[in-house]
């Protein structure tokens, strides 16, 4: 799902008209018609105005949420810097055999935690 299509599910569930959300967010009509009928995206710089309208964090806005309880998300935030950053980071410079030996371990180590 892409975030314009999350937003006006977010404004249906909210029962929130698209006049009321351009009000809020500052956002004009057409523009938020522009998302709706071509199935475009926000601009980034419009997010967090986007997410106070809906009373809803960045992470729900773009990875969704479903009766309260985060679904399987389509995406995770990671801060630059932090474990699992650097992890990621070193995953990704990898080639397919690696990447591959690393999930292996991965999910060896996963096994032997749920004992």
């Amino acid at each position: 799902m892409i975030i314009s299509e999350r937003i006006f599910q977010i404004l249906e569930k909210k029962n929130i008209s698209q006049k009321q959300f351009s009000e809020e967010t500052g956002i004009s009509q057409s523009t938020i018609s522009d998302w709706k009928r071509k199935k475009t995206n926000p601009s980034a710089d419009r997010i967090m105005a986007i997410c106070d309208a809906l009373q809803v964090t960045p992470y729900q806005l773009l990875c969704g949420e479903s009766g309260g309880e985060f679904e399987s998300p389509e995406c995770y935030v990671v801060s630059r810097g932090t474990e699992e950053y650097l992890l990621i980071e070193k995953y990704r410079k990898l080639d397919r055999q690696l990447r591959s030996r690393v999930l292996g371990y991965l999910q060896a180590v996963a096994e032997e935690g749920a004992q």
